[in-house]
């Protein structure tokens, strides 16, 4: 007598093939299983149809393993100096604190390996999740590998991973479209862009939106400068320009760690911003307000964007299925006594009216 084959045993029914049953996201049906009230009374009810029809029964003690988190949030960020930082971290403290969660954070200075060892030791700590402005270099694979590992994860201000994970930054069109034309108006012809010598996106973009500004005005000539992103650097360049005739008569920079140092370099040669030569930082930090004459600055808001790249990570957690999503905060232009009419402009009777000063 010949002993009948053991039936395999059926795959217990999965929340995604509620989902699939119901003609609902993922998602959607995991709201439904918790009881949401962020659920309509007629989806629900079909998602709970769906449940009984392929009988499908919530695993209350995966549920529990799933949910079990440290409450604790990683952030790495590229350089701890730069004031606008320490403001973009206010921000993110602030919505992660309300939430009751605490942050760990960390520096990268600027070096992927180091990056990879942070990250590594945020994971052994079993953060829920992190918040990542990406090191100069960063290659695309480093995102992937976080995804691949199911961390929650957003970038902020800079990005590598093209859409993939979420991203919280800055429009640089409508700041960097003022500043150049302000300059315009008040008779600059030849205008200097002061860029960083590290290639990132935020570089790229920063750039980019300084190009695509001018060509909207006609017989406006252009120089480019790429320096490292100190002080010192800056002070040097402003005394090398101070020194050059031909040089452009109005410079906007990439930060106000670079505006604040040219401001001392020319201010040390002879030369006042918003009389003799016109100038322009990135992000006003609170110090551009403190030098004499104020140091003009594009705002970017780096408390607000903080606070944003935080409540998306906190979504992220909640719901790791939902689509990519990209938030941009607004620039716009600061005027301060550091920009003024064109030296020859100034010459022939235009005043400092003009400016807004």
């Amino acid at each position: 007598m010949m002993m009948s084959e053991k039936p395999a045993r059926r795959a217990r029914p999965t929340l995604l093939d509620v989902a699939k049953k119901a003609s609902v996201s993922r998602a959607t049906a995991s709201l439904v299983v918790r009881k949401s009230p962020l659920v309509s009374e007629e989806t629900r009810a079909v998602v709970q149809a769906a449940m009984a029809e392929i009988g499908y029964v919530y695993n209350a003690g995966a549920a529990r393993m799933r949910a079990a988190r440290s409450r604790t949030i990683g952030v790495i960020i590229p350089n701890l100096s730069n004031t606008f930082f320490g403001e973009l971290l206010a921000g993110i403290d602030d919505v992660i604190d309300a939430a009751g969660l605490a942050s760990f954070i960390a520096h990268s200075g600027e070096s992927p390996a180091k990056q990879d060892g942070v990250v590594n030791r945020m994971r052994e700590h079993g953060v829920d999740g992190l918040i990542i402005c990406p090191a100069a270099g960063t290659e695309p694979s480093f995102m992937a590998r976080l995804k691949d590992w199911d961390m929650p994860v957003g970038e902020v201000l800079r990005t590598v991973a093209a859409g993939n994970v979420d991203y919280t930054g800055m429009d640089q069109s409508g700041g960097m479209d003022s500043a150049v034309s302000r300059l315009v108006e008040l008779g600059h012809t030849h205008l200097g862009f002061v860029a960083g010598s590290l290639d990132h996106s935020a570089r790229d973009e920063r750039l980019g939106a300084f190009r695509s500004a001018v060509r909207r005005h006609d017989q406006v000539r252009t120089t480019e400068e790429m320096i490292e992103l100190t002080h010192v650097e800056a002070i040097m360049l402003a005394e090398r320009i101070a020194a050059d005739p031909s040089a452009p008569t109005a410079w906007i920079c990439h930060n106000d760690v670079v505006g604040l140092g040219m401001h001392k370099g020319f201010c040390d040669m002879g030369l006042l911003p918003g009389r003799d030569v016109s100038l322009i930082g990135y992000d006003n930090v609170a110090e551009a307000a403190l030098v004499r004459p104020g140091l003009a600055s594009v705002a970017t808001e780096p408390s607000e964007i903080g606070a944003l790249a935080a409540q998306q990570l906190l979504r992220r957690i909640n719901d790791p299925e939902m689509a990519p999503a990209r938030i941009t905060v607004p620039s716009h232009l600061v005027v301060r006594g550091s920009i003024g009419p064109a030296p020859l402009v100034a010459a022939h009777g235009l005043t400092r009216e003009l400016a807004g000063i």
